[in-house]
Parts: structure tokens; sequence; C-alpha cells
């Protein structure tokens, strides 16, 4: 007989290496949790600075919604605190992808929002940025449950993301496939915009496309083919 839980733990660690290859997330932090009905499967401290993303399914922390500690090695991550308090309050939420995905950082470091320039980054509409407190704090928790209000359907669809200013993305899917499938479109989304300041204007000496007009655009010719 199949173990949900044990298979949920298994595929934590499969996302987690894939986020550490494809930058993610860095070996300084970041943090994967799903739910399994009333319980959270979460990766531990120090996952990515001791154990560079190559968690075993033990090592994959097993707690009730509130936090408690139930199975699993290692001690839960302070930052885990959002996680809980996202669980509490949207219920279409299963799962949560926090990492430093590396396009990301440089919008959460200027605290600006992604707009989003690709087709398949509209339906998350802008990923805002969260007021800022301290990764570990409970404030922190509360201003991402904050930002992530009124996007519900979203969730529902597939999934919500924010940036914590100065620290790295969050995202809650209504999976954790649907999480990890966001948060890595949200970072090339970033990428696409970075690297479109490369770009020159369309006269002489012109400004690049900036992310808001590129977005306009998009939205334009998506209205021509209903």
């Amino acid at each position: 007989m199949s173990d949900p839980v044990y298979e949920m733990r298994l595929k934590i660690t499969e996302i987690g290496r894939l986020m550490f290859e494809r930058q993610l997330t860095d070996a300084a932090g970041g943090n994967i949790s799903a739910r399994v009905g009333d319980l959270v499967c979460i990766t531990p401290r120090y996952a990515g600075s001791k154990h560079q993303w190559r968690l075993r399914p033990e090592q994959v922390i097993v707690s009730d919604l509130i936090g408690n500690h139930l199975e699993g090695e290692g001690v839960i991550s302070r930052e885990a605190k959002v996680h809980y308090r996202l669980y509490q309050e949207f219920s279409d939420g299963a799962a949560i992808i926090h990492g430093h995905a590396r396009n990301a950082l440089v919008f959460a470091i200027a605290r600006l929002p992604i707009e989003p320039v690709l087709e398949d980054t509209l339906k998350f509409g802008t990923i805002l940025v969260s007021q800022y407190a301290p990764s570990h704090s409970n404030e922190l928790a509360e201003y991402i449950a904050e930002a992530i209000r009124g996007q519900e359907e979203r969730i529902r669809v597939q999934a919500a993301g924010v940036l914590a200013p100065w620290h790295g993305l969050f995202v809650l899917g209504k999976d954790l496939d649907a999480a990890f499938d966001a948060a890595e479109r949200i970072d090339v989304n970033a990428r696409c915009i970075l690297l479109s300041r490369l770009l020159p204007g369309d006269e002489p000496g012109g400004e690049p496309p900036r992310p808001r007009a590129m977005r306009a655009e998009l939205e334009e010719a998506r209205r021509r083919f209903p």
C-alpha cells in the first residue's frame, strides 16, 4: 500500500534538487512544503547550506498545520512561519515554494514588482512586493499573506507569487507541481525583463522597452484573438 506522506517527502527532495540545479534557490536557503491532509511536509533548516539540497525523504519534516514537529530529522526552518500562516488562511493552497531565484532576486532587492511580459505568466498577474520584515519573523508571515489576499482564484487555477524585499520569492500553489512550475515561469519572466534592458529602442538613442509597455502590448495582442 502506498504511503502518501512518504511519497510527498520523496517528491519534495526531488523538487529541491531541481530548484538548486535550475538556480531557483541557492545554498543560503529557501524552503519547500506541501500539505497531505492535515499534515505538512516541509524541508529542514540548512537544507541548502549543509546538505546542498541533496536531502533524503527522512530529512523532510512532517508536522501538523500549526508547526508541531511530528517526524523527521533535524529542525524546522525559522522561515516556516510563512508556510504555516499561508496554509491557515488559504485553504486552496496545498504547496509552497520559497526560493532565492537568481533573476527574481534582482527585483526583490530593488523592491520592484515583476510585470508579466510572457504569455505564460499573464495568469499570475503582477508579482507584488510585500512589506519588509526579517525572514524569521511573524511579521513577514503576515505581510506575505496580506500580499496574496485577493489572489485566491489564481491559487485555485495554479499559483500566486509574492516577492519578499531583499529576500526572495514565495509561491503558493494548488499543488507542488503547480508551485514549482509557477516559480520557474516567474523567474524566467524576470530574466526576460532584465535582458530586455539591453535591447535598443525603436528610435535611434531611444529607451529600451519598459515592462508595463511590453505587458500592455501583450494584452492587446491577446485581445485580438478571443
